[in-house]
């Protein structure tokens, strides 16, 4: 049962009295806050009705016909395209922010130019990653439309992402714990991934949520590499969709605009299964983390 404070309520009106503009902004806030959850309620109340009635299980046939339009091979193709793409991003974009933010000298001009260019790139449309990727691997490197092709040009337009993320979860580590393992005798590498890279997992996993979902709903790009193929790709030379760009081939085609609602749906409860786990991975190492920290205490 919540209990109501009078005399709190009193301050609170008061203090608003003697501020209006403090009452405007909140009211602000809360305006902005309420049409920003009611946004997100209705489009997805809007695809989960829309798409829920048209899921059937033609659509997930093995093999893509004209008269199934399975999806199947278009999911195959996702988490191919995601797994390869965080393969190549990943280790290169925490490596990179361990040198920014463990090696590197403060007030290093080529620190402030990478970090200027990482945010640039971060704003970057997805379509600009498109074409540049279509000169440089589908057309100079001769990898043609391929799933390759995709991953790579994937993998540069989340790198920004990962790499500033994890730069500010390294910085939000502690101090005393960088120093308390060098009073114990470790070395420098030693500390990076024993001490500072475990307590600041939490925070380098936002990034990589934050990744993966730009890599599910990613289509501009991925037309322009991986190509629109509704096959299993063979190989990392194959042409592929995703789910993504199945569902943009199937509304702008106009004759399986259902189909599109049903992928739709499909591709919604794929990004909360994946942010959900993620979300389970970080809670879990907050609490290795804390009884790490506990047991430091105690000692």
């Amino acid at each position: 049962m919540i209990k109501i404070d009078a005399q709190d309520i009193r301050q609170k009106l008061i203090m608003y009295r003697r501020s209006p503009l403090s009452l405007v902004l909140l009211l602000l806030v809360i305006s902005a806050t309420a049409i920003t959850v009611s946004v997100l309620l209705f489009i997805i109340g809007y695809i989960l009705v829309m798409g829920i009635p048209n899921i059937t299980l033609n659509l997930f046939a093995w093999e893509y016909t004209s008269e199934n339009v399975s999806l199947t091979p278009a999911m195959i193709n996702t988490i191919i395209v995601m797994v390869s793409a965080l393969l190549i991003a990943v280790p290169l974009g925490i490596f990179a922010a361990v040198y920014l933010a463990e090696y590197a000298k403060r007030g290093n001009k080529l620190v402030e130019m990478i970090r200027l260019t990482t945010e640039t790139l971060a704003g970057i449309p997805s379509i600009i990653y498109g074409l540049f990727g279509l000169l440089s691997f589908v057309t100079a490197m001769g990898w043609g439309f391929s799933i390759l092709a995709g991953a790579f040009t994937l993998a540069i337009m989340i790198l920004p992402v990962i790499m500033r993320t994890t730069e500010e979860a390294l910085k939000a580590v502690p101090n005393s714990y960088r120093q308390g393992s060098f009073a114990l005798g470790a070395t420098k590498l030693r500390t990076v991934f024993k001490i500072v890279l475990p307590n600041a997992m939490p925070g380098i996993l936002s990034g990589i949520i934050l990744s993966i979902g730009r890599i599910v709903g990613e289509t501009a790009a991925l037309l322009y590499t991986a190509g629109t193929v509704a096959e299993i790709p063979k190989n990392l030379f194959s042409s592929g969709r995703t789910l993504s760009v199945h569902m943009y081939v199937l509304s702008s085609e106009g004759l399986y605009v259902n189909q599109a609602y049903a992928t739709a749906v499909v591709l919604l409860v794929i990004v909360v299964i994946i942010n959900w786990l993620s979300n389970f991975m970080a809670k879990r190492l907050r609490k290795g983390n804390g009884v790490w920290e506990r047991s430091r205490s105690i000692t």
